[in-house]
């Protein structure tokens, strides 16, 4: 590493990342969920409040998780009870995911957990700004 890393794009945003995931982690801890299986229950419940039951593969999209990891967290979820898959009617093959009432209210308690920790990490950066930069970094085609 040069002298200059701390005027490295990368770098630095390796470091801002790992103390946004340790800000995230000690939040989630007490809820009993990590990192992953905070996204992947968010996403479920919020798939599910906008009326979709979507499938693993549908999830992992909508999350931008591996498929085959994804598969291996929801089932940590449904051990939790916080998740259940459920036969699709249409697929007898597939299967589409619901939150039990359990993860339903659980949920919205982690999502406010996780948007107190980015209201503190974010602070020194107005939102508008955060939020148009991170959209340029991840859609970086618009």
């Amino acid at each position: 590493m040069t002298a200059g890393s701390g005027e490295s794009p990368g770098f630095l945003l390796w470091h801002a990342t790992l103390r946004w995931q340790r800000g995230v982690a000690a939040a989630l801890a007490p809820l009993g969920l990590t990192h992953v299986q905070f996204v992947l229950l968010a996403s479920t419940w919020w798939l599910n409040t906008h009326g979709e039951q979507p499938s693993q593969q549908a999830l992992a999209r909508h999350a931008g998780t591996d498929v085959k990891m994804t598969s291996q967290v929801v089932r940590a979820l449904e051990q939790k009870g916080l998740v259940v898959r459920e036969v699709d009617p249409a697929d007898t093959r597939a299967r589409r995911l619901r939150t039990t009432d359990a993860g339903a209210g659980l949920a919205p308690r982690a999502v406010a957990a996780v948007e107190r920790v980015d209201a503190e990490f974010f602070r020194p950066v107005p939102r508008g700004d955060a939020v148009a930069l991170l959209g340029r970094l991840v859609r970086p085609e618009d």
